[in-house]
């Protein structure tokens, strides 16, 4: 990878959060726990559904996926977060800075598509259930599920290349607890503009197109529903995508109040808040959500 003039800068120093020494401590249990947790249900997750017969059906192959990203991305910047609160000075460098942002990038890029991929794999088993075995044939969802990690993969790779290209000569410290796209531009002494105009194209397109297939999914299956004369079938159909539209709804939402909120003097501060809560407080949830909300996973 070419660093232009961006030798001056070998590593980074990641400045965490500005909270008093008193409750670092506090902070570390917590999000320790909150990571062990994850680490323990999502490898869990991913046993069951490998070992249970009954569950490897295309609406478990996904979850199980989507258990295998929330391991990779949420291990991408937890470590080095806690890191962060035992020592002073929280350096990465410049190597590892790019692996970091890559993996994240990678994995947070697939995560959305394969919530879009589950929302339509709940359309079918909905609102075609007779055709179902056709449509979501193993073959099918195997290119789904590989689609979601090549368009990460590329998605990360442009972002990656085009953020570590730059000139950086402000400084080295990053106000930030991982090495996330923003904060490290904010160090550049190049002409960023080719990098926001990515970052608006490739990042509001994810978001945008996952978005709107998970809608328009929903819309059709809520028709569906309201057309179903059986109360027992209305709620048999609803349950069987209750997990999924929580995790949506938990998911996008953090991504919404993280992306769409004004620029402030706390906007910054707001971001680490709400990246621990997604970096970290979902990938816990998950399993949780998609264990406990089914006859099948209990």
């Amino acid at each position: 990878m070419g660093r232009g003039n961006s030798t001056e800068v070998t590593e980074f120093h990641l400045l965490g959060f500005g909270v008093q020494h008193e409750f670092q401590h506090v902070l570390f249990i917590v999000l320790l726990l909150i990571y062990v947790t994850s680490l323990i249900g999502n490898i869990g997750m991913i046993l069951l559904i490998k070992t249970d017969s009954r569950l490897q059906t295309p609406m478990y192959f996904f979850p199980q996926h989507l258990a295998f990203v929330d391991i990779c991305y949420t291990s991408a910047i937890t470590p080095k977060m806690l890191q962060s609160f035992t020592e002073e000075n929280n350096l990465i460098s410049f190597r590892g800075c790019v692996i970091q942002f890559l993996v994240y990038a990678t994995f947070a890029t697939s995560d959305c598509y394969l919530l879009a991929i589950m929302a339509m794999d709940c359309y079918v088993a909905i609102c075609k259930p007779l055709r179902y075995p056709m449509i979501m044939s193993q073959t099918v969802y195997i290119q789904l599920v590989a689609g979601s990690y090549i368009i990460g993969s590329i998605n990360a790779s442009v972002h990656t290349g085009f953020t570590f290209s730059q000139s950086f000569c402000k400084s080295n410290k990053i106000n930030h607890f991982f090495c996330d796209g923003l904060p490290i531009l904010a160090l550049s002494c190049s002409n960023i503009d080719i990098n926001i105009i990515l970052g608006v194209v490739f990042v509001g397109f994810d978001l945008m197109f996952t978005e709107l297939v998970i809608i328009f999914s929903y819309i059709y299956i809520m028709v569906t529903i309201l057309k179903m004369s059986s109360t027992a079938g209305r709620k048999k159909s609803f349950s069987t995508c209750a997990s999924h539209l929580t995790a949506v709804t938990i998911f996008y939402g953090t991504l919404s109040y993280l992306y769409l909120q004004p620029q402030s003097n706390n906007s910054q501060e707001n971001m680490k808040v709400a990246s621990i809560f997604y970096g970290t407080v979902i990938p816990m949830l998950n399993p949780l959500i998609y264990s406990l909300r089914n006859k099948e996973g209990k």
